[in-house]
């Protein structure tokens, strides 16, 4: 899954969010009508960002969750790359990039449910989230981000 032509494809951090119990929260996204697809937060490193700096900002974003309620566990040593569907290429990102190269992160959440806000940021990404175990994350991600789930999952789930 690594690649060397790291020019096409979007910088981004993902992020692992547990809770006090080991599950992992997963957000329903609002911009997918045609599928039951759940996924983890992610989102686009500006330039000049520190990935620590943006998985905090991002995980803010869609979550509502402060800095001051995650502990950073892990992260992956390696970048994770994927491919978007060829019927997706050149619509997202503006046509700039034909898929990501992603820093994944665990984090431990050390807030309350209540404190999780998916309209924190103008722009929600998600409509619903659940918590789940780390198991399942593979069946619940859109199937072209599949690989990278189960890669995420080897990786980071013996840091839980």
């Amino acid at each position: 899954m690594t690649r060397p032509d790291r020019l096409d494809y979007r910088p981004c951090v993902g992020t692992m969010m547990i809770n006090r119990l080991g599950e992992v929260f997963v957000g329903k996204r609002i911009d997918n009508k045609e599928g039951d697809w759940w996924q983890m937060p992610q989102g686009g490193v500006d330039d000049g960002e520190d990935l620590d700096e943006a998985m905090l900002r991002e995980l803010g974003e869609e979550t509502g969750v402060a800095p001051h309620q995650l502990e950073i566990v892990h992260r992956l040593e390696e970048e994770l790359y994927y491919d978007l569907p060829k019927e997706l290429q050149g619509k997202l990102w503006k046509g700039k990039y034909k898929g990501q190269r992603q820093a994944w992160y665990l984090v431990r959440f050390t807030g309350e449910d209540s404190d999780i806000d998916l309209d924190a940021h103008k722009h929600p990404e998600f409509c619903e989230w659940k918590w789940v175990d780390p198991d399942l994350l593979p069946e619940l991600i859109v199937p072209f981000k599949r690989e990278v789930y189960e890669t995420v999952v080897a990786g980071l789930k013996p840091h839980i």
